[in-house]
């Protein structure tokens, strides 16, 4: 525990840590423990979910508290579920320190919460909207507290909790020190610290992936093809326990219907969910009574399982950093996971715009032929029974004993598999997944350079400029023609892809400098 030492953490406070089997401190600890503990300054800190980022605000929160009984931390969450972990999280770092924290969150009965608020705890970790709801009824009062932490500022933003979290900080004192948390810095976000942060420090943790760990994969198949994909994974993960993530909320239920119809422990996450819903879901996958979670990326926030095997991007994500977030889960906890995403022919440039900002290494796989397969579940199901050779009652070995004699033993064993496993093996289960493995360089996009002669561009400039700006590769421009206003060439739609983002905002006048050139039509 010498490096958390270092960073500022007692004697008395290291006690937890190592009851709770922490042995390092994560990137995002190291950076803002020791300016929260030995600072008197905000902090803007910036980590994908799963760096450690509670811990790094809670074990200073920790030190810092005095005994009161006042309220002396607010912490604003984007959900529920993650305004419960936090809680938890932190109670369970403090100790024999007397330190109360409560969660206060809506679908929760808030008689209970007015009850809680009297006993004046030390932290009160909390949803915007309740908090307000707290704030409006004057049954929360935040005049004297000392740190105002937003963890998930992006998602808060996203959720369109902004202007609830603008009221609350109006009910805050001038006097406070400010902690924000976010995965990725929109400008909404930078504008909101700007506005209540004063004297802050930024700090940010690159995106540590245990590339050694996750092993990052893709399959090309059609929208129609992706359901039979989805189950196709399943059944090829050995002990499969994953998340599924899907764009929108309607996708998650028709997903999640569509697998309990085929038979699989599934259960679907969302915000249209009642609270209730949704802790008994989440409880059902933290126990295990469920191995398949499908979820949106806002719902699947504060879920925080160290041994999940797959995530599963039926729906590609929008952008490298949802990418991240979503592929941070699985590899955790020094164990292995795989994350699998699902992309269509036309998505392959957003997923090499995903590859080369995120750099992360996914690599093409093909889905086995049904033969394989079947093959594998067989190996599955043979290892099952062997577990049971020596847990067999003498009431089982009796009723062996009377099937064998009913017919010969092959016969036996062949009428009883087929009697449990029929379904498991119906070549109609799966449908054919097309996969159509194309060479992509093949498709050729044409693009359209605003400038030429007369701006002094040469076929060498033009292709420095676009390396330059966009990181693809020299060979993969051809046929360039430089003319006196403007010039042409020519990439793989892959690439086209990726010169167009990085171009998207760059103007040459009121022209954009680069985009799809336009196709001649000749006049009469």
């Amino acid at each position: 525990m010498e490096n958390f030492t270092k960073l500022g953490i007692s004697e008395e406070n290291l006690y937890p840590l190592r009851k709770k089997g922490f042995k390092e401190p994560t990137k995002i600890q190291e950076l803002t423990i020791p300016i929260l503990i030995n600072e008197d300054v905000d902090i803007i800190a910036q980590a994908q979910t799963g760096t450690g980022k509670t811990a790094a605000f809670g074990l200073p929160l920790i030190e810092k508290i005095e005994s009161s009984n006042k309220i002396q931390a607010l912490i604003l969450t984007p959900t529920r579920e993650l305004a419960i972990q936090v809680c938890e999280e932190i109670d369970s770092l403090s100790g024999n320190k007397s330190i109360s924290v409560i969660p206060i969150y809506g679908g929760q009965s808030i008689d209970v919460q007015f009850r809680k608020l009297r006993k004046k705890p030390s932290i009160v970790v909390g949803t915007p909207g309740r908090i307000l709801d707290h704030l409006k009824r004057k049954t929360l009062n935040i005049e004297d507290i000392k740190y105002f932490i937003l963890d998930e500022a992006d998602e808060m933003l996203n959720m369109g909790f902004i202007e609830d979290i603008e009221a609350i900080f109006n009910y805050s004192p001038p006097q406070k020190r400010v902690m924000l948390f976010s995965a990725t810095m929109p400008k909404r976000i930078q504008k909101l610290a700007e506005n209540y942060m004063k004297n802050y420090k930024f700090v940010k943790a690159s995106p540590q992936i245990a590339t050694n760990l996750t092993e990052q994969v893709y399959y090309e198949v059609s929208q129609r093809e992706r359901f039979e994909a989805l189950c196709r994974v399943i059944d090829m993960g050995e002990n499969f326990y994953g998340l599924i993530f899907c764009q929108t909320k309607v996708e998650v239920d028709r997903v999640a219907s569509r697998l309990i119809e085929r038979g699989y422990n599934a259960e679907s996450l969302h915000g249209d969910l009642s609270q209730a819903q949704r802790e008994k879901t989440l409880n059902k996958f933290r126990k295990r009574r469920i191995n398949i979670l499908v979820a949106t990326d806002v719902a699947a926030r504060g879920i925080d399982v160290n041994d999940l095997t797959h995530v599963v991007n039926y729906s590609i994500p929008q952008n490298p950093e949802i990418y991240v977030h979503r592929i941070g889960r699985t590899g955790r906890a020094g164990k292995n996971g795989k994350s699998i995403t699902f992309v269509n022919y036309d998505e392959l440039g957003k997923l090499e715009i995903i590859k080369r900002i995120s750099k992360c290494d996914i690599k093409r796989e093909s889905f086995p032929e049904v033969k394989e397969l079947f093959e594998l579940k067989k190996k599955k199901i043979n290892e099952e029974i062997e577990k049971n050779f020596d847990n067999a009652s003498i009431f089982f070995d009796k009723w062996a004993e009377e099937l064998l004699k009913l017919d010969e033993p092959k016969n036996v064993i062949s009428a009883i598999l087929s009697s449990f496993y029929k379904d498991e093996f119906d070549k109609k289960r799966y449908e054919r997944i097309s996969e159509k493995i194309r060479d992509n360089n093949r498709k050729k996009v044409r693009l359209f350079f605003a400038k030429g002669k007369s701006d002094k561009i040469t076929k060498k400039t033009l292709i420095d400029f676009i390396v330059s700006h966009s990181n693809v590769s020299k060979e993969a421009i051809e046929r360039i023609e430089i003319f006196e206003n403007f010039s042409f060439f020519t990439v793989s739609q892959i690439d086209a892809e990726v010169i167009l983002h990085k171009f998207k905002k760059v103007r040459n006048g009121r022209k954009p400098l680069v985009e799809k050139a336009k196709p001649f039509v000749k006049k009469n």
